[in-house]
């Protein structure tokens, strides 16, 4: 503070007529309006990929490239191992690690990704492709927007003041942590400008940095790192080097948005169509492939017996991790049902691995690495129910049902672009899947914080299912849910909390991107292990939803990783700062 009075007298002793003069200059610098990126080359069209082959039974191919169950949370594509064996649904589990430890056993292979959408997102103006797809990712400049301001999902807070009769304590060394009525410090804020929160057990839950960059910590181990681009778009982690980037383009005149994963060393990208709804950008799914319309049929009705069919996870750690949780159904009267517990067992394999690969990693004990059902002080949770198994089953054959209209319509490809169209808006506003009064049911796939009453976090992990209570987001662009279903340490059954909109059209988009695959599968399982034999799925590129991938997504992850661990460690040694025990 007297280095900065000191500074201000020595402003002031300067003569009155140099002050004076600089007036008119820095008025006309203030007045000058920002100058807009020059737009890129016009990007090349995208070649459309091959016809989808379903993986073989034992192993998902992902582009030749087998992985471990799962990938990280989001990762597309987590396909459940399925077999043939004999085993049937509830068969033993094998021991249930107290924590997923380093790697799991590669029991089961993932698959290559449909694209899960990452939480948190908010997804910007999709200004222009700045490269060419395939091209360097970071280097091109953006050009015009054109698809407004962005959805906005933060559920919390970034403010760091105490909750309603709560305290503040600020350290000699400029840190300042806050603490509830009950004494439990719920945030903290670094010297610097990083903030954090905590949740309930005294864990770090969310970061949020100078830079812009949000950290999630799940309750179970899991890190999210996202960073906002310039001009739209964004890069977000999970550690490891795995995680997306996105960049914005046009295709036909509309706005889309090509998410570009990296995982187990290699690249892949999916498109997402950007439309409005109230002035606000959503990104909606493209299926990379459509089916044919007697196969959608087949998958929509009800087989002629139940079946029961061995999914062969008996001996898989993620399975007997989350034994306490999800089960299997016992027999299965329609597909739909088949593939609720398809894309529930793919969300938790991705859940076990990102916590694996978090245990992995030099992460300090104090407020990062989660220990699984440690902390926290909540009873064990209930399993998931078969009436709330059903109610999701009922909103796949809804989707069947969507996909299969639009397969027989599909949007024309038109032609790729970085120039954004004339018109700022392209296109009637359309309600976004998350606000949709047909669809209430969410099943979350990344890792996300809340907030609770008390001022404290909580966090929802993969897995957990949510019922959307409110139609109508509020001021920070959050809808009320209901936890119909959670996990050990997550924010609690029964109870509401705030969610982002835009989280749950990503939760949303990947339950299509999950379906969409998971029919697949199916369509590869057909005439065995008790499944009955039905049309074939004949699968059809869809060019609208082709997209290649950038080639320094690599680099990007790296270089957020980087950020991330550094900001940590700045949180760490801020909360230990505190000038005495929160407990």
């Amino acid at each position: 503070m007297e280095s900065n009075r000191g500074s201000k007298r020595g402003a002031w002793s300067l003569p009155l007529s140099i002050f004076l003069l600089s007036l008119p200059v820095l008025t006309a610098a203030q007045q000058k309006p920002a100058q807009q990126s020059a737009p890129a080359k016009q990007a090349a069209p995208p070649k459309a990929a091959p016809a989808a082959k379903p993986a073989a039974n034992n192993a998902a191919r992902p582009n030749a490239n087998a992985s471990r169950p799962g990938g990280a949370p989001g990762a597309p594509g987590a396909r459940p191992g399925i077999s043939n064996a004999a085993n049937r649904p509830g068969a033993a589990a094998g021991a249930r690690p107290a924590a997923p430890g380093a790697k799991p056993a590669a029991t089961n292979t993932a698959a290559a990704g449909r694209p899960a959408a990452a939480v948190g997102s908010k997804p910007g103006a999709p200004g222009v492709a700045a490269n060419k797809p395939g091209g360097a990712a970071g280097g091109d400049k953006p050009g015009a927007a054109g698809v407004g301001k962005s959805g906005g999902t933060a559920a919390v807070s970034k403010g760091t003041a105490p909750p309603k009769g709560g305290t503040s304590k600020v350290s000699a060394r400029g840190n300042t942590n806050n603490f509830n009525a009950g004494g439990k410090r719920v945030s903290v804020q670094t010297k610097s400008g990083t903030t954090a929160k905590f949740d309930r057990g005294g864990r770090v839950s969310t970061i949020h940095t100078k830079s812009g960059m949000t950290i999630n910590h799940g309750a179970h181990g899991e890190r999210r790192f996202e960073t906002r681009r310039p001009g739209g778009g964004r890069v977000v982690g999970y550690g490891h080097g795995r995680g997306f980037a996105e960049h914005g383009y046009y295709r036909g005149g509309r706005p889309y948005m090509r998410r570009t994963y990296y995982y187990g060393g290699r690249r892949y990208a999916y498109a997402y169509r950007g439309y409005y709804y109230g002035g606000v950008a959503y990104y909606g799914y493209v299926p990379a492939v459509y089916y044919g319309p007697a196969y959608y049929g087949w998958a929509y009705n009800p087989w002629p017996a139940p079946v029961a069919y061995g999914w062969g996870w008996g001996a898989a750690p993620w399975y007997g991790y989350y034994g306490y949780y999800f089960a299997p159904a016992p027999v299965y009267p329609y597909p739909s049902l088949w593939l609720t517990d398809y894309l529930l067992a793919a969300n938790l394999q991705a859940a076990y691995e990102a916590q694996a690969a978090a245990n992995a990693e030099n992460i300090p004990a104090d407020g990062f690495r989660q220990p699984a059902y440690g902390g926290g002080g909540d009873e064990a949770p209930a399993a998931m129910s078969a009436a709330l198994k059903q109610e999701i089953a009922e909103e796949v054959k809804a989707q069947i049902a969507m996909e299969k209209e639009a397969a027989a319509h599909p949007e024309p490809a038109g032609n790729v672009s970085s120039v954004a169209p004339s018109s700022e808006q392209t296109g009637p506003d359309e309600t976004p899947a998350a606000l949709d009064p047909a669809h209430r049911i969410f099943i979350v796939s990344q890792v996300i914080s809340s907030s609770t009453d008390d001022g404290t976090d909580c966090s929802l992990s993969p897995g957990d299912v949510l019922k959307r209570v409110d139609d109508t987001p509020d001021a920070d662009s959050n809808v009320k849910v209901l936890v119909a279903s959670g996990q050990k340490n997550d924010c609690g059954a029964g109870s509401q909390v705030p969610v982002g909109v835009q989280d749950l059209q990503d939760m949303h988009n990947d339950f299509r991107a999950k379906i969409n695959e998971g029919l697949g599968k199916l369509a590869e399982n057909q005439g065995k292990n008790g499944i009955p034999s039905g049309p074939p799925a004949a699968a059809k590129p869809n060019p609208a939803g082709q997209a290649q991938p950038d080639l320094t997504v690599e680099s990007d992850l790296k270089s957020q990783q980087d950020e991330a661990g550094q900001a940590e460690k700045e949180v760490q040694d801020a909360a230990s700062d505190n000038g005495g025990d929160d407990d």
